[in-house]
């Protein structure tokens, strides 16, 4: 093998979003479930044996030339010694600046997919510790299930969810996670749930914490849940980004949007799509 063709790198969904405290060097102690989705970009893979890493794009967005994808595969590269390089292609079709984890889905399906290309046989252990090193939600989608998130977001416990409809909508404007956090009016202190408590209404438990202050930075984001609002679906935000989604019974048509959103109605993911190219961990 020394191509591989559209690996899909699925977004998440963060169920709810709760903030139980801050460490002293400033991190953020959460609690939040992520769900895997149906809607995700699509990576190609071919070796190339000059031990060079380049990276080609199509799509509406542009792309720093080093992205975490390019991150990830020099970073696998340098951690397992192997002299071969790889072209990375990308077709993006997730909003950046969502709360979806485009990014990190990108580094991890990268390293899934070095991992088969370059005959490492390395387990999802090993590749979550590079993946940590990019990023705080690489880990998991490594993991490839729904989990249960804790700490400042690297404690994983895989859950399993119900199958289940949804509508994402991301408006133009987007938003940076950084500038949410340090709100000094951030509530910091939701008293810690458990996951029986979640379990009795996956849809439906909780809050994100983030979205009063994400509302009065970006006013797309408020626009966009009296959409759904109006539509009768109890909608929220999804992490730090822009994104809103809201639970719905089934796949459903619904009226027209403003035509500067993206709309995406998806289904949740029991699975990562590659989550057999990395392999068992002993």
């Amino acid at each position: 093998m020394t191509t591989i063709y559209d690996a899909p790198a699925p977004a998440k969904l963060n169920l709810f979003l709760h903030i139980v405290g801050r460490q002293d060097n400033g991190y953020h102690l959460l609690q939040s479930v992520f769900m895997l989705i149906d809607w995700w970009d699509l990576l190609s893979f071919e070796i190339r044996n000059d031990g060079l890493v380049s990276r080609s794009d199509e799509g509406t967005l542009v792309l720093p030339e080093q992205d975490l994808s390019v991150k990830a595969a020099l970073a696998l590269q340098k951690a397992s010694g192997i002299s071969l390089g790889a072209h990375i292609h990308l077709k993006k079709f997730l909003p950046a600046q969502a709360g979806m984890g485009g990014g990190s889905s990108n580094a991890a399906t990268t390293l899934l997919a070095l991992n088969r290309l370059w005959g490492l046989h390395w387990s999802t252990h090993q590749l979550a510790k590079i993946g940590l090193s990019l990023g705080a939600d690489v880990p998991f989608f490594l993991q490839g299930t729904s989990a249960w998130v804790e700490g400042i977001g690297e404690k994983l416990s895989s859950i399993k969810l119900p199958s289940a409809s949804f509508v994402v909508v991301k408006p133009p404007m987007g938003l940076e996670t950084a500038h949410i956090f340090q709100n000094p009016d951030l509530k910091r202190d939701t008293k810690p749930a458990t996951i029986i408590d979640f379990a009795a209404r996956p849809f439906h438990f909780g809050c994100n914490d983030l979205q009063p202050f994400a509302q009065t930075m970006c006013s797309d984001v408020s626009k966009a849940i009296l959409w759904l609002q109006s539509l009768g679906l109890n909608a929220r935000m999804t992490g730090s980004g822009s994104a809103v989604f809201a639970y719905t019974p089934s796949l459903v048509a619904f009226p027209k949007a403003p035509s500067n959103w993206s709309i995406k109605q998806c289904k949740n993911l029991d699975v990562h799509p590659l989550a057999m190219w990395a392999s068992s961990d002993i």
